[in-house]
């Protein structure tokens, strides 16, 4: 087995464990609770759960999809987010190897994903998240600038500045559609996520952020309204989507630009 294989098996299994962890995360994080205590235990019996019932997708396959104790069903949402983390964390390995491009990446996406979770089920993105994934890329940037000789306007100071444009730019989109919808068109937490988004990925990349959610959003967006559904459909996820993508694919704006002027 050649080193590279094996760093990739040793990268999805930690996505694994981390995707786990981060249901806890997402789930704790809304409802105020403590993300260590108490232990992990099944929400409707209370029953706590033993190491091989924590397996990260393997339990709930070996298990049936259900609670060892009272049988209730246990979503899939669980085994779906950790074998989405798994799977996000290997392609970020093979688009970036064992870089500092890696780990900006995995710490990007594993805050998305948290609040994905959160956003899904509760309609919250949480700032405590938010705060913790800001802190850890400015760090990471920091360090960027260090390596590689940057200056701190370029490395630190350019990213926190596009982080603010984007700020701002949704806080715009979202009074303007306060205007036209009469009612509350987007969130506080999705205007803080694109924050967090510019400072990662820039400012025009974060406006390229908002123009894929919104297309990936659409269809739902429109069943919704043939329904007549009052259902509010949260958008982080969908940003989250969108800037995941981008950061996989290293997309640029003169990628961008160059599509659609061919």
């Amino acid at each position: 087995m050649s080193l590279e294989v094996f760093n990739g098996i040793m990268v999805f299994i930690a996505g694994l464990i981390f995707g786990s962890f981060y249901n806890v995360v997402g789930y704790r994080v809304p409802n105020n609770m403590s993300i260590a205590f108490p232990v992990s235990h099944c929400p409707n019996c209370n029953h706590k759960l033993k190491f091989y019932e924590l397996i990260p997708v393997i339990s709930y396959i070996f298990l049936g999809g259900k609670c060892k104790n009272c049988k209730k069903r246990i979503s899939i949402f669980y085994p779906f987010f950790e074998l989405l983390t798994g799977v996000l964390f290997l392609l970020s390995y093979l688009s970036f190897g064992i870089s500092l491009k890696f780990l900006i990446s995995i710490t990007f996406i594993s805050i998305l994903i948290i609040i994905s979770i959160s956003d899904i089920k509760y309609y919250i993105i949480p700032d405590e998240v938010l705060i913790v994934g800001v802190i850890l890329i400015i760090l990471e940037l920091l360090a960027n600038t260090i390596i590689n000789d940057l200056t701190i306007f370029k490395g630190l100071v350019m990213p926190i500045l596009n982080g603010l444009g984007s700020f701002a730019l949704l806080y715009l989109f979202k009074a303007l559609g306060d205007v036209i919808f009469k009612k509350e068109s987007l969130g506080g937490g999705d205007i803080k996520l694109l924050f967090f988004i510019g400072l990662t990925l820039g400012f025009d990349m974060s406006i390229v952020t908002i123009f894929i959610a919104s297309f990936i959003a659409l269809p739902l967006s429109i069943i919704s309204l043939i329904k007549d559904d009052n259902n509010v459909l949260p958008f982080g996820p969908y940003l989250s989507v969108a800037a995941t993508i981008i950061m996989l694919t290293s997309l640029n704006i003169d990628m961008v630009l160059n599509f659609f002027v061919k």
